[in-house]
């Protein structure tokens, strides 16, 4: 059976919520793995006046993608309340932080918790002389205390994910990405790419990899990973002579902010197992198609994901799959249009694909 099942996991987690601002619906699905190593995260009132929204795309293991779920955006919270506003840097620092957080005794034991795979015979078995801290995922504090164990030298984690996130304050969109999972908007029907595929081929990636000492056989950093930015993979971040952004994978996140106009309709957040089997465009056009007939964002979802899910195991639609769609709600009062200085300030960043 090997990576694949003998028929896929079609059954699907989904939700639907809404704000006064904005409306989302989501959906995912293990399909053909055997297993599911997505998760996600969707707040549409992180605080008064910030939606957030991400994507976690694991791989080795479910561990960092969870870990990403449970922590990104409370870290995002944490630093915003130490920057005087300045929430793309808060949003950046969250993602270097995720990292930092999951080494040594406390990192590990919440990796062990959240089913990393390696950690679960010997977690049991530390369990029952060095038992959890009650309460720890609840708590959104500054500090990460430092915890002494038999894991306390812990390097972090060897599996790693994906983070793609999108966070709206007001009429402000910022959308970070590390990784190949990906962010779309649609602007008057026209899908515009909101992050980058971080794959080793580009060349800003390849000179990174190289300059710190990796090397790319066959589109994998190191003949292992077909993807050159991640949260985890510590293995791949141990020259102490460079900091975390020049590390062979770096979990920094690469940043896009956009205005948000009256031509702008909604967004999709998704795992590389939807965009492995469409365009942005066609992701765009069927979500615009099922708003017709669809009230609910996560039937939406649902649809897209049975679209893409293949009918025999191998090859494109194989993946897991999790999808967001954030729909923005338009102003009784507002025009149809937007201000021609307003399309312009963003149009220049933004490219049809």
């Amino acid at each position: 059976m090997g990576v694949y099942l003998s028929t896929p996991k079609t059954d699907k987690l989904s939700a639907d919520g809404e704000n006064r601002r904005l409306r989302f619906g989501l959906s995912s699905m293990q399909g053909w793995r055997t297993t599911m190593e997505d998760a996600h995260a969707a707040l549409p009132d992180l605080d008064d006046c910030t939606s957030f929204f991400g994507v976690y795309d694991g791989h080795g293991g479910k561990g960092v993608s969870k870990f990403c779920a449970r922590h990104l955006h409370k870290q995002v919270l944490i630093n915003d309340a130490n920057s005087s506003g300045d929430l793309p840097a808060s949003v950046h620092k969250a993602f270097l932080r995720m990292d930092e957080m999951m080494k040594g005794q406390r990192g590990w034991r919440e990796l062990t918790e959240l089913g990393d795979k390696g950690n679960k015979i010997s977690g049991m078995l530390e369990g029952i002389i060095w038992p959890p801290k009650g309460g720890d995922s609840d708590k959104i504090g500054e500090d990460w205390d430092t915890e002494e164990g038999p894991n306390s030298n812990f390097p972090g984690p060897t599996s790693g994910s994906t983070a793609c996130v999108a966070v709206i304050r007001n009429d402000q969109l910022i959308v970070a990405n590390a990784g190949d999972s990906r962010c779309v908007i649609s602007r008057k029907g026209q899908a515009y790419n909101l992050s980058t595929d971080h794959k080793p081929d580009l060349e800003e990636e390849k000179e990174r990899i190289l300059g710190a000492g990796g090397f790319i056989v066959a589109g994998r950093v190191n003949a292992s990973l077909n993807l050159s930015r991640a949260i985890g993979d510590m293995e791949l971040k141990q020259n102490e002579l460079l900091p975390a952004e020049r590390q062979i994978v770096t979990a920094e996140p690469e940043l896009k902010i956009v205005q948000l106009s009256e031509d702008d309709e909604f967004i999709v957040l998704a795992c590389d197992g939807i965009w492995d089997c469409m365009s942005s465009q066609e992701v765009v056009d069927f979500v615009h198609k099922q708003l017709k007939t669809e009230d609910k964002l996560s039937s939406v979802c649902e649809k897209l994901l049975n679209h893409c899910v293949a009918p025999t195991s191998g090859g494109e639609g194989c993946d897991n799959m999790t999808v967001i769609v954030v729909q923005f709600k338009k102003p009784a009062s507002a025009v149809a249009t937007s201000s021609t200085e307003q399309s312009a300030a963003t149009a220049e960043e933004m490219r049809p694909k």
